[in-house]
């Protein structure tokens, strides 16, 4: 699972103003999210939960090795699972980020591995947004990335299980692309809705000033 765009935009994205105590990563990949909340953050809990055996693997090393183990827990199951088993203990989490799975069955590849972390056949968006309905706390925040395409329907899915978008970023590569991604934070309160607007490159390799700043904190050169 290599530490993708996406994944270091929500790191460094999501809103820790609130100083949030527990944090829940769904999805973790090679755990990439996890650590940058726990650079940003004094959360004494964060947890990250990951399906694939080798990914949660990779995840468990990247932990141990970080300067932050003692507050960052793995877990090797799926969402649908374990946001049971924290709904019926009556936990919640103060932060919940998620880059979760996206593209559709038609454009499945042989690699059931990647399979996994890309696709909606193992984590529905209605599974995700049910679940975090579950187990997010009062005053708790759901930060997801998603294509630009997904933003509305997700949105409107959200609402339906009390999920309120409070603010959003659309994502630009470069001058001449697509809006490709849109960072999106919700929670259980709606509010007047805060929009932005992110482009990362000028030109290959050359990042805008505003991508610099959202990142510098987490690449060894930038």
């Amino acid at each position: 699972m290599k530490v993708g765009t996406d994944g270091v935009l929500l790191g460094a994205w999501c809103s820790v103003n609130d100083f949030p105590d527990s944090i829940l990563d769904i999805g973790a990949g090679s755990g990439v999210i996890a650590l940058m909340l726990a650079q940003r953050s004094d959360a004494m809990t964060i947890d990250a939960i990951e399906v694939d055996e080798n990914a949660y693997e990779q995840t468990v090393e990247n932990f141990e090795l970080s300067d932050w183990g003692d507050r960052l827990y793995a877990y090797h199951a799926t969402f649908q699972e374990f946001a049971s088993e924290i709904a019926e203990d009556e936990e919640t989490y103060d932060l919940i980020v998620s880059n979760p799975p996206f593209y559709t069955d038609a454009f499945e590849s042989e690699n059931m591995a990647r399979n996994k972390a890309r696709f909606a056949s193992s984590l529905s968006f209605e599974d995700l947004i049910r679940g975090v309905s579950k187990i997010i706390s009062k005053n708790g925040k759901f930060a997801v990335i998603l294509p630009f395409k997904e933003e509305d329907s997700f949105v409107d899915l959200a609402k339906q299980h009390h999920l309120f978008l409070n603010r959003v970023c659309r994502v630009q590569g470069n001058p001449t692309s697509e809006i490709k991604r849109s960072l999106l934070e919700f929670s259980l309160h709606p509010s007047k809705i805060t929009e932005a607007y992110l482009m990362i490159e000028i030109e290959r390799h050359q990042y805008t000033q505003e991508y610099i700043n959202l990142t510098k904190d987490f690449y060894l050169k930038m």
